[in-house]
Formats: structure tokens, C-alpha cells, sequence
């Protein structure tokens, strides 16, 4: 069988506290490793409507940002230990996903129809939608 591909980690890379420290009433203990729940924050329903919903458009007229300034959304991160690869992922995504809409024409697999489709996902060390999705190009 071959290996499931990943889509997202749940968590930033594991932190270490540096002095005790109090968050919300709860003491974070010198030493103690922290991890950042990533995907929780990023479908939390304080900031987002349907925060469990794929919805892109929610960015389009949105001031919030990925680049770890705005803590609502970091899917990279933030501070010193914010992803390295934040400069590529910006600058080659949209050219990547243009280069393969404009190449290929899509389809799904046989007898599936688009609002049949599962989006549910699988929590994990990673996240990976339950179902794989498998899509077809076509050569145009």
C-alpha cells in the first residue's frame, strides 16, 4: 500500500518553557514542553464562522495574515522558530497550483459526484483527510 500523503501538521514543533509563567490562570512550569495546537486555533469559531468548514473565500476581504503576526491564523508559525520555507511556500504555491489548473483539465473518479465528496479528516501526528481524494488529469 502505498504512504498517505500528509497535508498538515496539528502542532508546531514541540517548545520548551524558559521561566514559569502564567497563561489564562494556568502556570506553565520552567522546562516543560509545550506544543501549540495549530489546527485547533485555525478553526476556532471565536474568529472564524464555520472555522471547521473549508471555506478559502473567508481570506479573500480578510485583514488577518499567515505570516505569523496575526495568532488567529499560523499555519508557519511564528517568532524565531517560524518555518524556513514560508518564502518559497509564498512565492511558488500560486504559480504551482496555476501551472497544474492551466495544463490539466480535472475530474474525479468514476461514478463520484463533487457533493459526495468526504471531507472529513483524520487526527493524527498529521492530518489526512479520512477518505483519500483522488483526481484525474487530463491532458488538455
Amino acid at each position: 500500500m502505498p504512504p498517505r500523503e500528509t497535508i498538515k501538521s496539528p502542532f508546531l514543533i514541540p517548545h520548551k518553557a524558559e521561566t514559569d509563567v502564567e497563561i489564562n490562570s494556568y502556570i506553565i512550569p520552567k522546562n516543560a514542553q509545550i506544543l501549540v495546537n495549530v489546527w485547533a486555533n485555525d478553526g476556532d469559531s471565536n474568529t472564524w464562522s464555520n472555522g471547521d468548514s473549508f471555506m478559502p473565500e473567508r481570506f479573500l476581504n480578510n485583514q488577518i495574515g499567515f505570516r505569523g503576526k496575526d495568532f488567529e491564523l499560523i499555519p508557519f508559525g511564528a517568532g524565531r522558530r517560524i518555518c524556513p520555507g514560508l518564502p518559497l511556500a509564498y512565492r511558488m504555491l500560486h504559480l504551482m497550483l496555476a501551472t497544474l489548473i492551466s495544463n490539466f483539465g480535472w475530474k474525479l473518479e468514476k461514478r463520484v459526484k463533487p457533493e459526495e465528496v468526504n471531507m472529513n479528516e483524520e487526527f493524527g501526528h498529521t492530518l489526512e483527510k479520512a477518505i483519500p481524494l483522488k483526481a484525474t488529469p487530463i491532458k488538455l
